[in-house]
């Protein structure tokens, strides 16, 4: 009787447990992710200066006085002469006179590509023409325009769906601002203990890097945070009421975990959601524990690797699996996936071949994160290291028969058609001679499984998938196909046969049989 009795109420216990579960309200942690614009957003970076040219340069002339020079939007940087006076390269203070205003008036380019987010490299008042050598935060470099200028910009790319990021460089400022030329001449200035000085430092001060022009900031100094990130009128809050929703940080690493920590409270109590993403050289790790993503650059090399033959697929794969599990994926999918910027050659540069162009490509639209479009990219522009790759947009390009502009079109519909490229979780394919993984979400007709080919000779590989959600005898298309194509596989109980041509990235997606009203997903989507 007492067996009997237990019996009884575990069979009650287990049929409560098992109704609570099948009643209990499923919450889509996928929906939830894309209610955040962080996640997976396709974002476009844009050089103020070389972006668009302004309607008003001759107005402008004299803000690029000597040694500075206004250059021809037609011609391309190149590398000058180093001015030891200045402690600089004559190409740094070479400009082609773009501004917000300009840049303002070609939103509607970058909107048309399908980018989620416009950021911005360095707008604050400084000497140079890239701006990393600020010599006053809060305002606006006079070539680009003013405060409201940027107000202005904000609104728009707001009008347009867009949101804004900016780029705080905040571990150093300019040799030529008034804070550290008075530090220097006086040693009773209020703005001594702002910088490390000292004749232990060549130059008499601590720099970013031997750079000379780039003083460093000391954060251990209280004063300085509050200028930069904890006063109510600080540089990060400031700008975040004026339209900016998130920054970039340059060189975020050398802020260290416990002032990155302060800089993304202080952002996220501003502007909730907003968006804070360090310029992380290293391997993401636990650095995405003191910020909310960072720029990708283990990702680039693993991808950049496989395509060169200097990784194996498999272990490429492996990479990037164990780079996922390590940062965990909300952290993977709110960081840059990114090519090339203002710091790399182009990617038309470093990739030659289109075929291997687009192989990298593809798996930057497909690999968890936010690809990162550097401008131009999309036209095909090409440029060497620095400054070669800083070259003014070739706005001669910008054509709907341009296969380059087509082509990153059709990638950037592919993620805004696909959930689960957007926010889709991550999972290794089981095979031996492709990187092989799929994207999934909620539902299993979502799922994208993408196949990286780089040899010269095509693949044909018999692999598992493990989703169990996706159906026995379900036919797999090339979603980068042209509207009607037939299938090119079929998935049975896991495990299917691919076929992936030389030097591409293949994405496939499962499609439901026509079975005459009858659905295998009818229970299960």
């Amino acid at each position: 009787m007492h067996f009997k009795l237990i019996h009884a109420i575990g069979l009650m216990a287990a049929f409560t447990l098992s109704s609570a579960v099948r009643a209990a309200p499923s919450v889509d942690i996928y929906d939830a992710r894309e209610k955040d614009w962080r996640n997976g957003a396709v974002v476009y970076q844009i050089l103020v200066d070389r972006f668009a040219p302004s309607t008003n340069v001759e107005g402008k002339r004299s803000l690029y006085a000597p040694p500075k020079v206004l250059k021809p939007w037609s011609e391309t940087p190149a590398r000058g002469v180093d001015l030891v006076d200045q402690k600089l390269n004559s190409h740094e203070l070479d400009f082609w006179g773009g501004d917000l205003p300009s840049a303002t008036a070609k939103l509607d380019h970058v909107a048309g590509l399908g980018a989620d987010v416009v950021y911005l490299n360095p707008i604050h008042l400084a000497y140079t023409n890239h701006k990393y050598d600020a010599l006053d935060f809060k305002k606006i470099s006079p070539e680009f325009g003013t405060r409201d200028d940027f107000r202005r910009f904000a609104r728009e790319a707001h009008n347009r769906g867009m949101k804004v990021v900016l780029d705080g460089v905040f571990n150093h400022m300019g040799r030529n601002s008034q804070p550290f030329k008075e530090a220097m001449a006086n040693p009773s200035s209020r703005w001594r203990s702002w910088f490390a000085i000292g004749p232990q430092y060549r130059g008499g001060a601590r720099v970013w890097t031997g750079y000379q022009n780039l003083p460093e900031l000391n954060l251990e100094y209280a004063p300085v945070r509050d200028y930069l990130y904890r006063s109510d009128d600080s540089v990060v809050r400031s700008y975040l009421r004026d339209g900016a929703d998130g920054w970039r940080l340059d060189t975020a690493f050398e802020l260290g975990h416990a002032y990155l920590q302060e800089v993304t409270r202080a952002a996220h109590a501003e502007k909730k959601g907003s968006l804070i993403i360090g310029e992380i050289a290293n391997y993401p790790g636990e650095w995405v524990r003191s910020m909310d993503a960072v720029m990708n650059f283990s990702m680039r090399h693993i991808v950049l690797g496989m395509a060169s033959g200097d990784i194996a697929p498999a272990s490429a794969g492996r990479m990037a699996a164990r780079m996922v599990s390590d940062a965990g994926i909300e952290p993977m999918l709110k960081s840059w996936v990114l090519i090339d910027n203002h710091d790399i050659p182009r990617i038309a540069t470093q990739l030659p071949k289109q075929a291997a162009r687009r192989l990298v490509q593809t798996l930057q639209f497909t690999l968890p994160g936010a690809p990162n479009i550097y401008y131009g990219s999309e036209v095909g522009m090409t440029g060497g290291p620095d400054p070669e790759n800083r070259g003014p947009m070739r706005w001669d390009l910008v054509s709907e028969t341009n296969p380059e502009m087509a082509w990153m079109r059709q990638l950037i519909a592919l993620r805004k058609h696909h959930r689960a490229l957007r926010v889709g979780d991550f999972r290794l394919i089981e095979a031996d001679r492709l990187l092989a993984f799929e994207r999934h979400a909620s539902r299993a007709l979502d799922t994208v499984l993408v196949f990286s080919n780089p040899t010269p000779q095509a693949v044909t590989e018999r692999v598992m998938v493990a989703n169990a959600a996706l159906m026995d005898d379900t036919p797999m298309a090339d979603l980068l196909a042209a509207p009607g194509a037939k299938p090119v596989t079929v998935i049975n109980s896991g495990i299917m046969t691919v076929t992936v041509p030389p030097e591409t990235t293949l994405v496939l997606g499962p499609v439901e049989r026509d079975l005459g009203g009858y659905s295998r997903y009818k229970r299960v989507r």
